[in-house]
């Protein structure tokens, strides 16, 4: 049986989904686009092209994107302060913590805290993260 040769843009791709997933996975260890290229053996400008490309942000933002999910949910419980949680879910800057969280959801992340906790009791929590998800672009729920 011969071996044929792979597409080079579906390697990309298994790659691509390789970093998506270790994202989902580490998003609160410190990684960043040289780390996360040399695992799949890419460069890091190739690795940000292609990330685009294929799920429409690059990996620093999808990497936020996944930590200002999981610090909602962490606010949401209430029991940890917002400097806490910031340090929690991988992001080493207060700072930058805000400004992001306050891009995405829409509102700071003490305002956030202040309003929304007990917001999903009952949920079920598939539902709830769903619910709750931040996505870039989209204009803020408000009650």
């Amino acid at each position: 049986m011969a071996a044929r040769a792979e597409d080079p843009r579906l390697e990309d791709l298994v790659r691509l989904r390789r970093v998506r997933d270790r994202i989902d996975r580490e998003y609160a260890r410190p990684l960043n686009v040289e780390a996360l290229a040399a695992g799949v053996h890419m460069s890091a400008g190739h690795l940000s092209r292609q990330f685009r490309e294929a799920f429409g942000e690059s990996p620093y933002s999808y990497l936020m994107t996944r930590r200002i999910e999981r610090a909602m949910a962490l606010l949401r419980r209430g029991d940890l302060s917002v400097t806490e949680v910031c340090f929690e879910v991988g992001c080493s800057s207060l700072g930058t913590f805000s400004t992001r969280f306050s891009e995405l959801v829409g509102m700071s992340p003490s305002e956030y805290r202040r309003e929304e906790a007990g917001a999903v009791a009952g949920m079920d929590p598939c539902v709830a993260k769903v619910v709750t998800r931040p996505i870039r672009g989209r204009e803020p729920a408000r009650r």
